[in-house]
């Protein structure tokens, strides 16, 4: 069964948006990919303004728990923990950091044919 970790997230409040966009993904969303292996499906989901605290809400999707923990286990040592830490003091309000791991249900919708 795929394991999904979805991360609520909020910029830090003195980085403007369309830098904070920039960032994410010319720095921090390849680092991420660097540094935890086993990431089949990476989603960055852009609000398009401040939203009950939320800037983006990133997916990282593995193929099953084991990849997980071996990519949480890389994640947690240095030198990757330091590249993470890094991009978070750069790009996140650390109040505004909330990681879940969920379980997928379900799968597409097809509309009624017209």
């Amino acid at each position: 069964m795929r394991v999904k970790l979805m991360a609520f997230l909020t910029k830090r409040h003195d980085l403007p948006r369309d830098q904070f966009v920039q960032l994410y993904e010319e720095r921090h969303a390849s680092n991420v990919l660097q540094v935890m292996p086993g990431i089949i499906e990476y989603r960055r989901n852009f609000l398009p303004e401040t939203v009950s605290g939320v800037d983006v809400v990133t997916e990282l999707i593995f193929p099953d728990q084991k990849t997980f923990d071996s990519a949480m286990a890389v994640a947690r040592r240095s030198p990757a923990s330091d590249v993470i830490a890094e991009d978070q003091e750069m790009l996140f309000d650390p109040s505004g950091i909330r990681i879940f791991v969920v379980e997928e249900h379900g799968g597409t919708v097809v509309g009624p044919a017209s």
